[in-house]
């Protein structure tokens, strides 16, 4: 009997510590997202908010990006497939190795689109636009094509 309580006591042990590494509920209003123009997927222009997780580490992650107008994403791939939701403004995007206006998809506020791991693709923003990302990372960005920075 004393054998069935030894294995009773660490069984509720094992799990109390496994519960404890649960992480807790996120519940954010808008003003409570830390905006910064630092961060794992952050480039020069635009602003980063990380709702949960952290894009630059194992595990999943969302955040949200905030581009001004006129912003343009040259021919790019990541790491991690990624989906990303329109929250505000228009954003245009297309697949491929070199940007093709013609082939560039408007994406209004309340569409989605993703970002399959290693699959190239570009964007050009023409109107202040926030959008949502969410993934597994680690995260990262390599930019290709012709005249790709190394």
């Amino acid at each position: 009997m004393r054998i069935k309580a030894v294995f009773a006591l660490a069984f509720l042990s094992v799990a109390l510590v496994g519960q404890a590494a649960e992480p807790g509920g996120v519940a954010l209003t808008p003003s409570e997202m830390k905006w910064s123009s630092q961060g794992g997927l952050a480039l020069p222009g635009l602003e980063q908010a990380i709702l949960i997780g952290d894009p630059t580490k194992p595990g999943p992650y969302t955040i949200r990006l905030k581009f001004p107008a006129g912003f343009k994403v040259a021919p790019h791939t990541h790491t991690d497939s990624r989906e990303i939701t329109i929250l505000s403004g228009t954003w245009y995007t297309g697949y491929g190795e070199k940007v093709e206006a013609a082939a560039l998809k408007k994406l209004p506020a309340g569409s989605f689109y993703t970002e399959p791991a290693g699959v190239p693709h570009y964007v050009e923003i023409r109107e202040p636009t926030v959008i949502q990302v969410s993934g597994i990372g680690p995260s990262g960005r390599k930019f290709v094509g012709p005249g790709a920075p190394k």
